[in-house]
């Protein structure tokens, strides 16, 4: 008998990924794109059917392992498998490199992309001694913001208003094994009335810009009439070049317009975005960018299906 043929497989555990999943489910239907669910409830019977050969997918989408070991087993099973198929969105390797925020500090700096005033520092258990001086820290400027590199998600560890050396000295110990950066405090220029800090998703090829607001994050779609008019046409060329640094199939990054003409990079590479849709979250991503985000996923899957 031959194995069920799946052209895209999605593991997820979040149970706000639901309108997600339920939008790409309804855009594969229009296009006759055949999609697997995995979830926590029949993660281990797909990777039994997947070793007995009754079933394959030609693409795969994790958005789950990453929180729920659960989902270990088969993301390690398919890192096994000879081929290019199934082919891993955001591959593994890729995902690991892009969430080091110390890397892609440095990547970005040799690559021309205007980052924070940063310092970055070892990790506690590398050294429990700070090479720190107040004469750098003056150079951060107050307050400075302290982040751990790769300790990621909805800013974990992140310290905003930071002014004081002490401060460095205990958020590093909340994550030892971590290296933390020291960064300038960003502020946005007001673009008619809005902060211009902006959230710009690239997926499959497509590059989408959101107002985002760093103080309430909520997102807006950026119009076209706007792009032209505000001249925010940086937005798309900056995340175009950051996805040949990172390589990513699928990400966000953070853009901010600042005061004396800078357009910086503040978040670098989000490589699990949040995707709730704002018709359900206050703070979620507007519908329509959802869309056409999915629109963008299926294109990209029926693409030698």
């Amino acid at each position: 008998m031959s194995a069920h043929f799946y052209h895209l497989a999605i593991a997820w555990n979040w149970e706000y990924d639901r309108g997600f999943l339920n939008c790409i489910k309804s855009k594969a239907g229009e296009n006759n794109i055949s999609l697997l669910e995995i979830s926590k409830e029949n993660v281990e019977f797909v990777l039994e059917q997947l070793k007995n050969k009754n079933i394959s997918f030609k693409n795969f989408l994790d958005r789950a392992s990453d929180e729920d070991e659960s989902f270990q087993p088969l993301v390690q099973y398919l890192k096994t498998l000879d081929t290019d198929i199934p082919y891993q969105i955001n591959p593994p390797h890729l995902q690991q490199r892009a969430a080091d925020k110390a890397t892609m500090h440095l990547e970005f700096l040799s690559n021309g992309i205007e980052v924070p005033y940063t310092i970055i520092i070892s990790p506690y258990t590398a050294s429990d001694e700070l090479q720190l001086s107040v004469t750098d820290l003056a150079k951060l400027g107050r307050p400075f913001i302290i982040k751990p590199a790769n300790t990621t998600g909805g800013g974990i560890g992140v310290v905003t208003g930071a002014e004081t050396l002490r401060e460095v000295l205990e958020a590093r110990q909340c994550h030892k094994n971590d290296k933390y950066l020291l960064q300038e405090t960003i502020h946005p220029k007001i673009i008619n009335g809005k902060r211009a800090w902006f959230r710009v998703f690239y997926a499959f090829g497509n590059i989408f810009p959101c107002w985002w607001d760093d103080q309430t994050h909520i997102y807006a779609t950026v119009e076209t009439e706007e792009e032209l008019r505000f001249s925010l046409q940086n937005l798309r060329q900056i995340t175009a070049n950051i996805q040949k640094i990172c390589r990513l199939d699928f990400f966000s990054t953070e853009l901010v317009y600042t005061s004396d003409g800078r357009c910086v990079a503040v978040d670098y590479v989000n490589e699990m975005c949040d995707m709730r849709l704002q018709s359900q979250a206050y703070d979620g991503v507007p519908d329509a960018v959802v869309e056409a985000i999915v629109i963008s996923l299926i294109n990209f899957v029926k693409k030698d299906k």
